[in-house]
């Protein structure tokens, strides 16, 4: 048990360090490479109470950049629409199958991305769209954040405000999840005991992401945003995969 709860030390502090520098990130990790760890029916009720603390430490530090009416008009009512129906469908047989081809369809629009960045807003309702899927696929998987993080992007330049907006929508969306996990009994004493060891990647994650986010130029800090999305999306398909 040891071994296990070093390396999933290791895991969140790659998670939390990933998420202090761009915004996301850190459950999607801990999702897919921890639950090789440990199953993950076990390791989300641990990680996202964590997970909580560094959003709201990100949102403490950067409140006066948040993107306040974006979020309250054009965000979150769509997130919210789709994470009820997300939690709704918790249970549905298809869930391991959604969560590849999910995975699979962030990676496709990141990479095109890379290839060919788009300067141009995606239209109204294509964003609106995205922030639906975004809000199912966090309600399903407690790993979401992909879709919406793509929707969001162009609605929010700056890279401090984009930060601290995201960490606003993660708070929100995870005290949904906190609630379902609550409601299935997911809380013993093995779960508390593996949120006291992931808790110890906190502080050391946020010190080394925020000093990669201040080292970030706009385009570098952009670029990253698109990698980071790669990369959750690939995770999240390839743990999809290995399970099916």
């Amino acid at each position: 048990m040891t071994a296990t709860v070093v390396a999933l030390f290791g895991v969140a502090l790659l998670g939390f360090g990933i998420e202090g520098a761009i915004g996301f990130g850190g459950t999607v990790i801990a999702a897919s490479v921890g639950a090789q760890l440990v199953p993950l029916d076990e390791l989300l009720p641990a990680f996202v109470p964590v997970n909580m603390l560094l959003s709201a430490w990100l949102l403490a530090t950067g409140v006066r950049a948040v993107a306040w009416r974006t979020l309250a008009v054009e965000v979150a009512p769509m997130v919210a629409l789709g994470a009820v129906a997300g939690l709704a469908l918790f249970h549905v047989p298809a869930k391991t199958a959604l969560a590849l081809a999910f995975g699979v369809f962030v990676v496709g629009l990141a990479a095109l991305q890379l290839a060919r960045p788009a300067r141009e807003e995606p239209p109204t309702a294509a964003r609106a769209a995205m922030l639906v899927l975004g809000g199912v696929a966090h309600g399903l998987f407690g790993t979401g954040g992909p879709m919406i993080v793509y929707a969001v992007r162009r609605r929010i330049a700056d890279k401090r405000a984009f930060r601290a907006s995201l960490a606003v929508l993660w708070l929100s969306l995870n005290v949904a999840l906190l609630v379902n996990f609550a409601s299935l009994d997911l809380y013993r004493r093995e779960t508390l005991d593996l949120g006291a060891a992931i808790a110890l990647a906190v502080v050391p994650g946020l010190v080394i992401g925020e000093r990669i986010h201040r080292a970030l130029d706009t385009a570098r800090f952009e670029r990253l945003v698109w990698v980071g999305l790669v990369v959750a999306g690939g995770a999240l398909a390839a743990r999809s995969a290995l399970a099916l």
